[in-house]
């Protein structure tokens, strides 16, 4: 009986996901943290149960970045949209945890960017929360070489935001095909070089070479 409680809460969650206009949503639970699917991987004091102990589920929501205004960038233009996705980001996980909340399932949202202020970011560069990784575990994308997630309708051009729910959601199945090629573009054209031509993530199952640049 539970299971089809927790089945149909998250049918209501989608719904109200697209009434939003929520274009991506996905779920994972909390225990996949603690199976990692590869190394490198999120600390415990950063998993989902160490942030909010009742958590058994995490909601994630992706924004896309519209291409033609990110093709303008460096400019004004992109900067508001950055701007306005991390606003609705914010709202959005805002109003979907409330509506759990209504639901009778404790749950909070974790703010798109889990770091105190710049400064505090420079001098210790780590956020509290990896919206990538929970993006990974809910099925939404895969890792690049760039360590960024891709999302097969939107490439990399997406920005995220969770939930942390005591609802036992349904979780999604993370993709099967990895959706970066390895083709070291990215390496390439990054314009302060700061982009690793290791594989990210560190598949310790894979023995082929890296390909020259």
């Amino acid at each position: 009986m539970n299971k089809s409680k927790n089945k149909n809460l998250k049918n209501a969650l989608l719904d109200r996901c697209e009434s939003m206009d929520i274009p991506l949503v996905g779920v994972a639970s909390v225990d996949q943290w603690k199976t990692p699917p590869f190394l490198p991987w999120v600390p415990k004091e950063f998993h989902p149960q160490s942030i909010y102990p009742e958590a058994k589920s995490v909601i994630v929501i992706g924004l896309p970045i519209s291409l033609p205004v990110l093709e303008t960038s460096p400019s004004i233009y992109y900067h508001e949209l950055y701007t306005t996705v991390n606003t609705l980001l914010d709202q959005y996980t805002y109003r979907l945890a409330n509506f759990l909340n209504y639901k009778g399932k404790a749950s909070i949202f974790v703010p798109r960017d889990g770091y105190g202020s710049i400064p505090v970011l420079v001098g210790n560069p780590i956020a509290f929360f990896s919206h990538r990784h929970a993006a990974l575990l809910a099925g939404l994308g895969t890792f690049g070489v760039n360590n960024m997630i891709l999302i097969p309708e939107y490439g990399p051009r997406v920005r995220f935001g969770s939930i942390l729910s005591s609802a036992d959601l349904p979780p999604d199945n993370i993709l099967e095909t990895q959706l970066c090629n390895n083709c070291m573009r990215c390496v390439k054209m990054c314009p302060s070089n700061s982009i690793n031509r290791e594989y990210y993530p560190k598949d310790l199952t894979d023995k082929k070479p890296v390909p020259p640049l």
